[in-house]
């Protein structure tokens, strides 16, 4: 009897050790199947877009004998600068600057007073095309000097080239992972994975003080050329083969 109980027993294990092999190796084979070879490449794209905006900050800069003289004359100067350019409906008009400072002359080794400096500073955006006629009325009007000019590109037009631009690092990594493939004699099957590593807006072309001589006599406007911006943008994907 002891003997048929263990015999039994011993086949129990048997059966069910083949049924567990049984069980594990279609698991293994599946696993092993799902194992993709994959090729990762980057891709980049840019679009260029043209400036037809332009951020400005004009200034007026009054030396005198007493602080009280150049502060009055430089109030007087600003106000009309920013009535004019009020006029002509610039957008994001700021005042970005108010200075007065006392002017020394140095020579012969000593610190002389000799009078002060004020200088107040604006800043504004408007069309590019607009600018160059501003800029010499502006001066009529009290400027004295521009500190900085940068071109930008609308919003609208960022967001566009932004498409673009990925649109192009798409198809440049789709190229690159072709060309791979087909030196290989490979066939790609699938997308596995898609990254966008950047679609940045383009960075304002800027212009550090932009001097000009006096413009009030003028009879020609100032020429102004915004140029052009480049969007870039960078795409890696992970193709299956």
């Amino acid at each position: 009897m002891r003997f048929n109980y263990l015999l039994s027993k011993f086949r129990y294990v048997i059966v069910m050790g083949i049924v567990m092999i049984g069980l594990a190796l279609p698991f293994k084979a599946s696993a092993a199947e799902q194992v993709v070879s994959t090729l990762t490449v980057t891709g980049q794209g840019t679009e260029k877009i043209a400036t037809t905006l332009t951020n400005i900050q004009l200034g007026v800069e009054i030396q005198g004998k007493t602080a009280t003289e150049v502060q009055q004359q430089i109030a007087e100067q600003t106000d009309s600068l920013v009535k004019f350019l009020r006029s002509r409906q610039v957008e994001q008009l700021q005042t970005t600057g108010i200075q007065l400072q006392p002017n020394y002359d140095y020579g012969n080794e000593q610190r002389k007073l000799i009078g002060y400096v004020g200088i107040n500073t604006l800043s504004f955006r408007l069309s590019t095309e607009k600018l160059g006629d501003l800029i010499d009325q502006a001066v009529q009007a009290g400027a004295t000097r521009i500190d900085s000019i940068s071109f930008s590109a609308s919003d609208e037009a960022v967001a566009n080239a932004q498409k673009q631009a990925l649109t192009k690092a798409v198809q440049d990594a789709q190229a690159q992972a072709d060309a791979v493939l087909q030196a290989l004699n490979l066939t790609a099957k699938s997308i596995v994975t898609i990254q966008i590593n950047g679609a940045n807006p383009p960075q304002p072309l800027i212009v550090q003080n932009a001097a000009f001589s006096d413009r009030a006599q003028a009879k020609v406007s100032t020429p102004i050329i915004g140029g052009e911006q480049a969007v870039e943008a960078s795409v890696t994907l992970q193709i299956g083969y």
